[in-house]
């Protein structure tokens, strides 16, 4: 992808400008050269990131993330149109954003799982334990994946490992969002099987994870 640094950058004011059109144009001519799981591993996944930087650094307003996730999801809708491309659907495979209400994240891997020929089963958001694992229970999921954005909800998730593990379920469980990135470790103090630091390493671990429980 020629001029990375441009595009990101490019991106970005798009999105801060809350510029639809232009954010659009910039993916459209970049999908000409790479596939949707590109553009979103290399172009929307890091401006993503850049702009929540900015906005705990006090750089950014609260509707400016609230805009760039709305663009995104539009875009990542458009890219990974919602078509039932599933190749295999024997391993029950769960999403969830965990007691946080910030989908964006969530709706890009479940995109990539979808184009990559998984069955997933959403959650939805601001999802709590309990609720969680009848939702678990009732689909007989066995790899569940969590979306976090806040430090308190990544943290809870040890909680809700134990609940599960106290009920005897056989979960595999992989972790994604802001809390994993800024540390590293975290994913295994809560239990975690796995964590995605991108979008796209959540499809490697979910082929991983159905390998091992074929």
């Amino acid at each position: 992808m020629d001029n990375i640094n441009k595009i990101l950058d490019k991106f970005e004011h798009s999105l801060l400008s809350v510029d639809r059109l232009a954010a659009a144009h910039l993916l459209t001519e970049s999908l000409k050269e790479n596939t949707p799981v590109d553009i979103s591993d290399k172009i929307i996944c890091p401006v993503l990131d850049r702009i929540g930087e900015k906005w705990e650094k006090g750089e950014t307003a609260l509707s400016q993330i609230y805009m760039s996730g709305i663009i995104c999801e539009e875009l990542v809708n458009s890219f990974f149109p919602d078509l039932d491309m599933s190749k295999d659907k024997s391993i029950p495979i769960g999403i969830v954003t965990f007691e946080d209400f910030h989908i964006l994240g969530k709706q890009i891997v479940k995109s990539i799982l979808k184009s990559g020929g998984f069955y997933v089963h959403d959650f939805g958001q601001g999802v709590y334990a309990e609720e969680l694992i009848q939702k678990i229970r009732d689909n007989k999921i066995r790899i569940l994946l969590i979306s976090t954005l806040m430090l308190p909800s990544a943290l809870h998730i040890k909680d809700l490992r134990s609940k599960m593990d106290n009920l005897g379920m056989d979960i595999k469980i992989a972790v994604g969002g802001a809390p994993f990135r800024f540390d590293t470790d975290l994913w295994k103090q809560i239990g975690a099987d796995a964590v995605g630091m991108t979008a796209f390493e959540g499809l490697k671990i979910v082929k991983k994870m159905t390998k091992e429980l074929q």
